[in-house]
């Protein structure tokens, strides 16, 4: 699974680094790392709608405060 978290200047000031860093955390801590590849990338176009993040290329819309409970609905439990 490919889970790819938007960097870019907008995502950043709406706090991509804490949800990068939560996921990084999660993932380490469910042993998920050989079957979850987390990646970053700049803009992805859609600037308006939070800390953008694709899971195998479908979008969602982060924020630190909702990255656990996501983390949980939309990777764990797809794995």
């Amino acid at each position: 699974m490919k889970v790819t978290v938007c960097i870019g200047s907008s995502c950043h000031i709406k706090g991509s680094r804490p949800v990068v860093e939560k996921l990084q955390e999660l993932v380490a801590r469910e042993n998920l790392s050989d079957k979850i590849e987390l990646g970053g990338t700049f803009c992805m176009g859609k600037c308006q709608q939070g800390v953008c993040v694709t899971v195998d290329g479908e979008f969602f819309s982060v924020s630190p405060e909702t990255v656990s409970a996501f983390f949980e609905k939309e990777i764990k439990a797809r794995v």
